[in-house]
Parts: C-alpha cells; structure tokens; sequence
C-alpha cells in the first residue's frame, strides 16, 4: 500500500484491533489517494494485514498470520498506564492483541466501523449505489451532470473526535503530531467513493456546480443516546428549534466539540469509541433540480382579473388570474413541484394591460423537464395564447436568473404609458381641458394611497408625470393619455384620493373627478429580448 509509510503502521495496528474499518483508518493516516478509498473492500483489509506484516517483519515483532506469537507486546500496547494513558471514560484502553487474521477480520470488516457507523462500509458497495441510481432514474428528471450531497449523523463527529484523541496520543509517544484537520474528512472520502460508481450507473458526469443534485441522508438510532453528554457539558449549544425534530443537530454537536475541554470528552465518552449496536440507515434519497427560469411579456385584456391570486380573509374573490393562466402551462410541460412569480409592476383587477405588454419571469422549482428548443416554446407560447380570450404572451423564453434583475431595475427607472377615462362633475369643453396637453414634468407628492394601505407602509413618494395629452369625448367625460415615472399612482392622480396626492386633475381643473378606465398602453422596460415570431 504505496501510500502508507512505516510511521502508520502503530495507527494502522491501533485502528484495526479497536474496531475501525480499513477506509477509516486511511483517513486518520490522512491518506489522499482516492484510488486507495475505491478499492474493495475485502482487498483493503489483506492491504492492510500486508502492510503490518511487512513493517512487524522489519522490526523482527510480531505480526498478522502467527498461531501464538511470543509475549511481547506491540509498539502502541504499553502496560504502564499515566495521566496520559487515558481509556474509556478517563482511560486509555490498552490495545487488544492481534493474536491472528480472524481478530483483525472480525474486528475490522464482520463488525459496524466505530467511527463511521457503515458509511464506508456497506454504504459505498455497488448495491447501494444502484438503489440510489433507481431512485434517480424513476423520479424521471431531465439532467447532464449532477452534483452529489450527503447528510450524516451528527454523532459520527463525536465518534471521529474520540478516535483522533486515541491516535493523536499515541503519536505523541513516537514524537510525531497530528491535528484534526489532517484527517480525510468522512464526507470526502465517500464522495470520492461514491462518484465514479453514480457516475458509470447514470452515464453523466459528477459536477460540483451542476444543477441537477442527489442527496441521501442518513439517520442512526444512537444519535441521541450518543450526543446527550454534550447537552450536559454545553448547554448553551442546544437550543429546540421549530424546524427541527432534535437539537442535536450536525452544526450544535460540531459547536460543542470546539467548545468542550479534551479532558472533560475523556471522561464522558469512549476513547477509543465503543462499537455501535446498529449500522446506519439511508432515511432519504432526494434529487432536486436547479429552478428554470421563463420570461415574457404578457397582455391582459379582462376587467375582471387581478395579476395574481385575489385571497381576502381566506376567502378567494375571482376564479383566475395572469398568474395562473400562464403558469398552468408552464407548471405542467416543465413538471416542476412549484412556481414564484414576478413582474414589472402590477395593474389593478379592473385595469387593462395594452401595447406591447408587461414583462414577466416564472421561477419554476425543482423542473423535471429543462430541455425546450425555440420552437417548442413557441408552441408552448401558443397554447397559452389559445387557452384563455383573457391574456396573451409574446417573447416567451427561457432566461437566466441573472436577467431577471433587469426587468426588476426597471419598475422604478423607467416610464410607463396610461390611458384613462376621467368623468367630471360640471360640464367641460375642449378648451377647458387643453390646457393639460402643456404641462410637463410634473411633480407629485403621493400619500401611500387608501386602497393599499393595508397591505404598504404609510411614506410619502415623489412622482413625476412627464407629459400628458387630452381627448375630449363629451361634456362630463375625457381621456387623458399620460406618461409618467413608473410607480406613480394614476387612479389618485386623477381623483386626488382625498389631499392625499397633490396636485391631481381635480385640483388642476378645479372640479370634482373621477376616473372611470384605465389602460397600461405601455411598459418601457427593455427586456426580455424580443424574438421573432
């Protein structure tokens, strides 16, 4: 075993007669071949028994396959015990012989690993591999490469702790050091295992920054009973939470362990730790896929449909929305579990959205479909359109979430078109209203209008109209076509939502008015691209 040198073979001796599987014992001898960690299981042991028969050899002691060995003891097996010499609960247990090959075996392969409780175990033979690979290819996703995740029992860092302590002593007594963070960290060494199996079984390949992400978590019944002398020692690490079933949780054991004293973890737990009575379990073998994201531009043309769900009290008012007349579609062509959407702005449920349209972007989360061409979401932009007299969408396209902020820069920097019908309680000509066409930039002072103050903090907004323009249409009613700065409140422009926006149409014209229809005639956002139809 190439990679192991003379100095690890007391570790390798002490490891495997305490009960430690030979994957661990590569990693507290910060073994960084992962070739090594793939190799059977079976063949690692014999590496292992090779390499400390080779060494004994050299040092004319006593080694693997002898019936009998004369009685003297191995390098790490000292008698004398001292305040150093800590076992089980505040002593140093000395290290059991290694009489012949069937204590090494029985020890290190037919018993659970100590310290990873069967992670690198039966959890990284091909079997398992192949019933995460079922679990993957049935959930039916759509993916080139994939990122792998595990979550393991908080207790095997109190395990890996207590095995540290034992190997940093006794590598203390031959003059050497070893610090934690030298170890091959557990979740590496599986990954190093894990990948080239998932990645052989799925035909992809394994990809820190992939979209596409397999997790399994596992659980053991002994996280509890392990971890509750750190409750008692560290109080102040364990605190319930809500979302969480246990406080022993992976980052409040880890807080712990930095914080409890080496000698008070001596005392309270096992050094080296006590073979487990049950082998890990695989709770959950998860896949999620990166969220989708789809732009365009949408045309609502009811008076009747609010942008998105109209909920009051728990009470839903209308049947539909923008919202979901677009998203039903998407949700089901892309498979996806849920949707989030937004917009540039929102009109009112009696407010129509004319021109070329407002932008819009649908995260969809977790997608099992990923793979549209341009001219399939064409013809998902035409069933859409077909499915409702409603609304209608143009551009419809996929985009990155990086875009989405540009339609978002623009709710506020960029202008907006209205056209409003306004209703006047005297009678009006043409010249009583023309002299609106010369007003520009006009500066308003908006109250949180009374309509939304529900549901918006009470501020004061500062608006600009940029010009308008007047159509006269009988004696009591006009349209006025404005462009203003997005944002601007149009319905308490015109009526003045009682003082609270100064100066309004009312106020201009000295009368009462009212607006009766208000049309989006354009949203002057540059985004997402246009596409050809």
């Amino acid at each position: 075993m190439s990679s192991l040198t003379e100095k690890d073979s007391p570790v390798v001796q002490l490891l495997m007669t305490t009960g430690t599987c030979p994957r661990c014992i590569l990693r507290f001898c910060c073994v960084g071949s992962q070739a090594l960690y793939r190799r059977p299981y079976k063949d690692l042991m014999k590496d292992l028994e090779e390499f400390l028969k080779n060494n004994e050899e050299k040092e004319d002691t006593v080694y693997f396959g002898v019936v009998d060995p004369p009685c003297k003891k191995i390098r790490l097996g000292h008698t004398e015990e001292g305040p150093d010499d800590l076992s089980h609960y505040g002593a140093l247990q000395k290290s059991p012989s290694a009489n012949d090959e069937n204590t090494a075996m029985e020890n290190s392969v037919m018993k659970i690993c100590n310290v990873c409780l069967g992670i690198l175990q039966e959890f990284s033979e091909a079997d398992f591999v192949k019933q995460v690979c079922q679990k993957v290819n049935s959930a039916d996703y759509q993916f080139t490469s994939f990122v792998f995740s595990v979550s393991l029992p908080p207790q095997l860092s109190v395990r890996e702790c207590a095995a540290w302590l034992l190997v940093k002593q006794e590598m203390g007594k031959l003059g050497l050091s070893m610090e934690k963070d030298d170890i091959v960290q557990l979740k590496e060494a599986y990954k190093w295992i894990i990948h080239p199996h998932l990645s052989e079984e799925l035909g992809v390949p394994a990809d820190g920054k992939s979209l596409f992400e397999v997790s399994v978590v596992f659980a053991h019944p002994e996280t509890e009973e392990e971890c509750h002398f750190l409750a008692t020692a560290c109080p102040d690490c364990f605190k319930p939470a809500k979302n969480k079933q246990s406080v022993f949780t992976r980052m409040a054991v880890i807080k712990a362990l930095e914080k409890i004293k080496e000698e008070d973890f001596l005392k309270l737990f096992p050094c080296p730790p006590s073979s487990p009575k049950n082998l890990c379990v695989a709770l959950e073998i998860q896949c999620n896929n990166g969220a989708i994201f789809v732009a365009g531009r949408y045309n609502k043309y009811s008076r009747n449909l609010p942008q998105t769900p109209w909920i009051i009290d728990g009470e839903r008012k209308l049947e539909s929305s923008v919202e979901e007349l677009i998203s039903e579609h998407l949700m089901a062509e892309f498979k996806a579990d849920s949707f989030n959407f937004s917009s540039s702005g929102r009109e009112d449920v009696d407010v129509r959205t004319l021109g070329n349209g407002r932008p819009f972007a649908i995260e969809l989360v977790n997608p099992r479909r990923i793979h549209f061409t341009a001219e399939e979401m064409k013809g998902l932009q035409q069933t859409i359109n077909n499915s409702s007299d409603k609304i209608q969408v143009r551009d419809l396209q996929l985009v990155t979430r990086e875009a989405i902020g540009r339609m978002k820069e623009g709710e506020e920097e960029k202008t907006k078109t209205y056209s409003a019908l306004i209703w006047t309680d005297k009678e009006i000509q043409k010249e009583d209203i023309a002299f609106l066409d010369s007003i520009k930039e006009l500066k308003l002072d908006q109250k949180t209008p009374l309509r939304v103050l529900h549901r918006r903090p009470l501020a004061v907004r500062y608006r600009f109209v940029h010009s308008m323009k007047t159509e006269y249409v009988d004696e009591h009613h006009f349209r006025l076509r404005l462009k203003t700065q997005a944002g601007t409140y149009i319905k308490e422009f015109v009526h003045g939502d009682f003082g609270r926006t100064m100066p309004n149409i009312g106020f201009l014209m000295n009368r009462t008015t009212d607006i009766l229809e208000l049309d989006v005639e354009s949203v002057d956002v540059d985004w997402p691209p246009t596409l050809d139809d």
